[in-house]
């Protein structure tokens, strides 16, 4: 909020206290810094630790300190606080407020001794402009006040208002300045580095749109109506209550809630829920209106960035898998909250990974994505064919488009896979099952796993079918399995750049399958892929974004 924002919200004054004070009225002469009185002693103030609205300043500091056992009044004297340093207690304390912190570190004064902290985190907050009353008894039972006194009173109170907004003025100016010197640094940096930054800025307007992107109802419909996803999730919760008995769970991208409540439903002691879109407003709704306030603590932000309420967790849920398994880069984060939050011996769910890729091959598909283009309605369109073979396609596919076996290129073990490790190289191998007239290109899907302890152990290459038998929650995004809403990555063979080879039934195919960021901090994905045949060799690079 700027400087003129804050002041004009100031309040007028009664006109016979204006009247009386008409002498001492020289002292406003400063243009859009005129300082009033508002119409009463008291305003309405809401309180520090919650939305409730108090009466007075004084009321609000006794429950306060008798519900939450923090001492405003007693802090500001013992760090010996002026007027500017208390707005920045105030705000430092509602600043940790609002991101869950029910407990904010006030065990030193660096702790609030920012500039930051002089913008105000409550809009039109009644506590700013009634400080001076944190000092004050409360009023004896009778409540009466000499006339004159109050008159006198008011002019006091007038004039050290002047002051005080005055040093809040300066104080936003210098800050202002300060903004405005760093700006001015940016127009001296090297060619090289405004590149960089431009980058970074790109990179950052992107994930701002990723986090926007989840604020609609439409993507969480998707995610909800997708029951091989929710009710795999709603399973192993609650066929594994004894689990997750009087834990902590942590759920990083918590979106509606849905997998917090199911926790909660579970008996988990305590959820804390976590989303960097607006779409965690409507979670606390949701949990409010189905009875787990007391349970799940909702906390908007990224993992990387908030204070938990707890320095441990002893599970952590998360549906962060995006097509191709690791596009969105979310995997990044439940990765950090897993090196910082988790408890030695804590569970991942799900627990397990993996990546396969198959042959693909289907004429009508081609036909209907690629030869579409060379005849619409009698024109030619070649010119929209124009790289239409970079972009890797989420589509999905009927089983007789996979003509061999599939493979697993990458395992990932949730409990000790790194971030390094999810930019890779590695190798595959497919055995086709039926003669082909051409290789149309691969299809690369997931399957997940839910196991109940992270020391039961899983084959690279199992199967969910065969888990499932087992008494094990697990699910495929494979074209064999139940459709979902991460469907399959297509990723076509440029049929331009070379003549298409038959292959026989029984052929192997080799190859290596690459994962990588398209830049450091980009969610886009780049897939690169070598194959080899007994009549060919090629690789190609699609981008998925």
């Amino acid at each position: 909020m700027s400087a003129s924002a804050f002041a004009s919200q100031r309040v007028p004054v009664e006109d016979d206290v204006r009247s009386h004070s008409s002498e001492e009225s020289d002292i406003s002469n400063e243009e859009g810094w005129e300082d009033v009185e508002p119409e009463d002693e008291t305003q309405p103030v809401v309180g520090l630790f919650s939305d409730k609205v108090y009466p007075d300043v004084l009321s609000m500091l006794k429950e306060t300190k008798d519900k939450h056992n923090f001492d405003l009044r007693g802090i500001r004297n013992e760090f010996d606080l002026d007027f500017l340093g208390t707005i920045k207690l105030v705000n430092y304390i509602r600043s940790q407020v609002k991101q869950g912190n029910m407990s904010p570190d006030v065990s030193s004064k660096d702790k609030f001794d920012d500039e930051l902290y002089l913008m105000p985190v409550l809009e039109d907050d009644a506590l700013l402009y009634s400080l001076d009353d944190i000092d004050e008894e409360a009023p004896d039972a009778a409540g009466e006040t000499d006339a004159e006194r109050r008159v006198i009173e008011l002019q006091e109170d007038l004039e050290r208002l002047q002051t005080q907004f005055s040093e809040y003025r300066d104080a936003v100016q210098k800050s202002m300045e300060e903004q405005l010197s760093k700006e001015d640094e940016k127009l001296k940096i090297s060619p090289n580095a405004l590149t960089a930054r431009r980058t970074t800025s790109k990179i950052e307007e992107a994930d701002a749109d990723y986090f926007v992107s989840y604020s609609y109802n439409g993507i969480h419909e998707s995610m909800l109506k997708d029951t091989v996803r929710t009710e795999a999730y709603r399973d192993f919760i609650y066929e594994n209550k004894h689990v997750f008995k009087d834990k902590v769970v942590l759920d990083v991208g918590c979106g509606t809630g849905i997998l917090s409540m199911f926790c909660a439903k579970a008996g988990a002691r305590k959820v804390i829920s976590v989303d960097n879109s607006n779409i965690i407003d409507r979670a606390k709704e949701i949990i409010y209106e189905n009875g787990f306030g007391d349970i799940i603590t909702c906390i908007r932000g990224k993992i990387e960035e908030v204070t938990l309420p707890v320095p441990q967790v002893d599970i952590i849920v998360s549906e962060w898998m995006g097509y191709g398994l690791l596009f969105e880069a979310m995997f990044d984060s439940v990765i950090y909250a897993r090196d910082r939050y988790l408890a030695p011996g804590g569970l991942m769910a799900p627990s397990h990974a993996t990546l396969r890729i198959a042959p693909f091959a289907d004429s009508e598909f081609i036909s209907s994505h690629i030869t579409f283009w060379k005849s619409v309605y009698g024109f030619n369109m070649k010119s929209m064919l124009t790289g239409i073979y970079d972009e890797a396609l989420v589509r999905s596919v009927p089983p007789s488009s996979i003509p061999g076996d599939s493979d697993v290129f990458l395992p990932l073990p949730l409990h000790t896979i790194t971030v390094e490790e999810l930019s890779f190289l590695k190798e595959f191998k497919v055995t086709l099952n039926e003669e082909l007239d051409a290789l149309d290109g691969f299809a690369i899907w997931f399957d997940i796993f839910f196991m109940p302890s992270r020391d039961s152990p899983l084959a690279d290459d199992a199967l969910p079918s065969d888990m499932q038998k087992k008494g094990i929650v697990a699910f495929t995004t494979g074209p064999h399995g139940t459709e979902t809403h991460w469907q399959q990555t297509i990723c076509l063979i440029d049929q331009e750049k070379k003549k298409a080879a038959p292959l026989k039934k029984g052929q192997t195919i080799t190859g290596k399958v690459g994962y990588q960021k398209k830049e450091a901090g980009s969610r886009s994905l780049d897939i690169s892929i070598e194959w080899n045949t007994e009549n060919e060799k090629g690789s190609q690079l699609w981008s998925l974004q």
